[in-house]
């Protein structure tokens, strides 16, 4: 004999809320990991303008010598490393979030561009990349003659 189990919509909602609670607060309130997919080092914002792509990476505690930045076909990788400051010898952390070590990010380009014509500017630890577009990929505007 089976038991019938009387379907409440109304606890079924409070379950997907509670569920949603859980995701906030791990993503809120739990110390990011070095393997957790997320996070990617460094933190980049990319736009495009008519003639050039702009890349923003967040490099904190680097300096401009010390990044490699290359571009094969429509890939721009950064490479380096966030050396560690100092080293306490008694330490019992209660959070840590900043990293050291190497990393590297490659990011895909949305368009052709001239590599050789690249620009690159390092201001308080803000690397800016700006790469000028191919130019058969640049919008071309053709004016209208009238008779």
């Amino acid at each position: 004999m089976s038991n019938l189990i009387r379907w409440e919509p109304a606890r079924e909602m409070m379950t997907l809320r509670e569920a949603m609670d859980h995701l906030f607060d791990d993503a809120f309130t739990r110390p990011l990991r070095m393997n957790d997919a997320r996070w990617s080092i460094p933190a980049v914002d990319m736009y495009q303008t008519d003639n050039e792509i702009v890349v923003k990476a967040a490099i904190p505690g680097v300096k401009a010598d010390e990044v490699q930045i290359n571009v094969t076909g429509e890939i721009l990788t950064l490479k380096g490393e966030i050396k560690e400051k100092e080293e306490v010898k008694e330490k019992a952390y209660h959070l840590r979030e900043q990293r050291w070590g190497m990393f590297e990010r490659s990011i895909a380009l949305p368009t052709d561009v001239i590599a050789d014509k690249a620009r690159a500017e390092f201001e308080n630890g803000v690397l800016t990349i700006t790469l000028p577009k191919a130019e058969e990929v640049r919008p071309k505007s053709i004016t209208i003659k009238t008779k």
